[in-house]
């Protein structure tokens, strides 16, 4: 059995965030994807995510692809446009070029890609019709673009309208909570030919939460407008979690 070594790449979607664990670190699918994949083995892989959360797509292919690919990888998983779709005037045909890169560097490689599009959050969030929209056009952008690689794998998530639906979203409701980590694990492994476990595709619903009304604005969407006004990023300063090789030994699946 050849030896896997897989890399994730992108913004917070799969750096983990919304899926943090009792100790204040977070998981998430592409964690999850890795667990799930030495216990289908039955032997170790080497993992490494060097996502960050708050980073526009071609951020991600310019500073975290290349040292991805300087890690030797058998596997990359790569997302990105999701905060892109956020700012005004975005440029979906910029986007998909972004993935046109991280294709070709892959290739380059001899690296398997493995293409995710992102969850919808957007009948959550204000301005829902407008990032429904660009979501739409970019999902099926990317989806005709790669429609004639059968080589790459792909695992397009902003059409699951369950995964889209409340419970499966986060305090914030931008980012996924535990139970939507799982289902977009599942689907990952499952387009790797891995079975995931069977409740990772709809875990029992968590007990809603999180603020509603204004004090929803003022916790979460007055913090990110600050952060446009000011250029910052959520990002900022922050180092990927597993940023060389870490073993992921097989175990029960929780």
């Amino acid at each position: 059995m050849s030896t896997v070594r897989y890399v994730a790449i992108g913004d917070s979607f799969t750096e983990g965030v919304g899926d943090e664990l009792p100790d204040g670190r977070v998981r998430g699918w592409a964690d999850l994807v890795a667990q799930g994949w030495a216990n289908a083995r039955g032997e170790s892989i080497s993992y490494a995510n060097l996502a960050i959360r708050g980073k526009l797509v071609w951020p991600i292919v310019e500073e975290q692809l290349e040292p991805a690919l300087a890690l030797k990888p058998t596997h990359l998983s790569f997302n990105g446009g999701g905060n892109d779709m956020l700012r005004p005037r975005t440029s979906i045909s910029r986007i998909v070029d972004a993935f046109d890169r991280v294709v070709q560097r892959c290739d380059d490689e001899g690296v398997t890609l493995i293409v995710l599009s992102g969850a919808n959050p957007s009948g959550q969030l204000p301005l829902s019709r407008v990032i429904q929209r660009r979501g739409d056009v970019l999902s099926a952008a990317v989806g005709s673009h790669l429609a004639h690689r059968d080589d790459i794998i792909t695992a397009f998530n902003w059409p699951d309208r369950e995964l889209s639906s409340p419970p499966y979203w986060s305090d914030d409701r931008l980012h996924m909570n535990s139970r939507g980590h799982h289902r977009v694990a599942a689907r990952v492994l499952t387009a790797l030919d891995v079975e995931p476990p069977t409740g990772w595709w709809s875990l029992p619903a968590l007990p809603p939460a999180g603020a509603r009304g204004l004090a929803y604005y003022r916790e979460h969407v007055g913090p990110w407008m600050r952060r446009r006004l000011t250029g910052t990023s959520s990002g900022d300063g922050r180092e990927p979690k597993y940023g060389v090789w870490t073993k992921i030994s097989p175990s029960h699946p929780s």
